[in-house]
Parts: structure tokens; sequence; C-alpha cells
């Protein structure tokens, strides 16, 4: 696959995930709601990676977002930055017995609402680079 491919397959894989994230979200399962919108914003990074680098447009094959940015030749302001660093916790805050438990007492309502907002936010802003 070339790059234009490649931005199309992680933009379209994105796209599905939210989706998911939104039934996930209105069926009040925040820890995996939240899970999923770290994959759509890793999937949309990982296709301004292929956008940005049609001489090797495979993402590496990584999960952690403030690198796959960096990665991704994108220049991020602070408050989206800021929003993704939170986002990036999400991954392994909710993959791992351990850290699920204080996660999910973390995933409150309230603060599912706000995190989910800020994943938006920052989908949003990334699908316009």
């Amino acid at each position: 696959m070339d790059s234009v491919d490649l931005t199309k397959y992680w933009f379209e894989s994105a796209d599905n995930d939210y989706e998911t994230m939104k039934v996930l979200y209105n069926n009040k399962k925040n820890t995996w709601c939240l899970f999923i919108g770290h994959l759509v914003i890793e999937k949309i990074l990982k296709g301004l990676y292929a956008k940005n680098n049609p001489d090797n447009p495979i993402a590496p094959k990584i999960h952690n977002l403030i690198l796959l940015s960096q990665k991704a030749n994108i220049e991020v302001p602070i408050g989206i930055r800021e929003k993704i660093q939170i986002i990036n916790t999400f991954n392994i805050s909710a993959r791992y017995d351990d850290y699920k438990k204080s996660f999910d007492a973390k995933c409150t309502n309230n603060y599912t609402k706000e995190q989910v907002k800020n994943i938006e936010e920052v989908k949003k802003w990334l699908k316009e680079q």
C-alpha cells in the first residue's frame, strides 16, 4: 500500500472506532469508551504518519500518542498536546488490571464526558492537518 491508501485505511478505521466509542459512552462503559478513544487518536496519528512520510508510510508499531505525533511530523499546539497527554494515559490504564481498578474509579460520568469532548476536539484538529 502507498501512503494515500494507508492514510485512508487509518482514517476509516479511526472513524469506525469513533462510532464504537460513542456506543460505549452512551451505555456508560466509561473505561472502555476512553480506551477506544485512545485508539481513535492513535489511528489518526498513524494515518498522518503515512501521509507525511510517503517514502516510508508504514507507521511504527507503538501506542504512545506523543511519540506518534512527533514521528508524524506535525506541529501540535500546546492546548492539543495537553489533551493528547491525558488521552495517552487511557491505553495503559484500561488495558492492565492493576491500573484498571483505579482508572475505573476515575472514570465517572462527568470525567468521561469531559474526556470524550477532548477526544473529539483532538480528532477534529488532527483531521484538519
